[in-house]
């Protein structure tokens, strides 16, 4: 599996080494066992089957995750909030983008100087996202007889 990443894609290692396995995997037992929970007996035998395929996913998908550098996350996280903003802004809806825009400032802001390698990219990507944003919601002000934003 890999995870993309500003700088690029990088493989996730599939088996974790003991330490990085967690704690309830290590002993040999699931994420959470699915038959315990409320209703399980009332679903039919291949509700079951698919609730158990379910939870087995669930656990590996948050095993990989476990494994994966939290700064890698987060600057994958910061991307998608720079894509939600693009999409607003090209749907000429800079209100919504401007959310998306205060959430990469906010994020990138508070972990000044902790998001590894990544951080460079993350803040020129803000900041071609806050230039877009000025000039998206000056071109409408304009249409609509507005005075630009500076």
């Amino acid at each position: 599996m890999s995870l993309w990443t500003p700088g690029g894609e990088h493989e996730v290692p599939r088996e974790p080494t003991p330490q990085q396995q967690p704690q309830n995997q290590a002993q040999g037992g699931e994420a959470e066992n699915v038959e315990d929970l409320p209703g399980f007996d009332e679903l039919s035998p291949e509700q079951q089957e698919q609730a158990r395929a379910m939870a087995a996913e669930m656990a590996e998908a948050q095993r990989r995750i476990a494994e994966t550098p939290a700064e890698e996350v987060v600057a994958n996280h910061v991307m998608g909030l720079y894509e939600l903003a693009a999409i607003h802004l090209n749907n000429a809806a800079p209100a919504e983008a401007q959310i998306a825009i205060d959430a990469m400032t906010a994020v990138t802001t508070s972990l000044q100087g902790r998001l590894g390698e990544n951080e460079p990219v993350l803040r020129e990507a803000l900041q071609q996202v806050q230039v877009a944003f000025v000039q998206i919601t000056n071109a409408l002000a304009e249409q609509d007889g507005e005075q630009p934003v500076e």
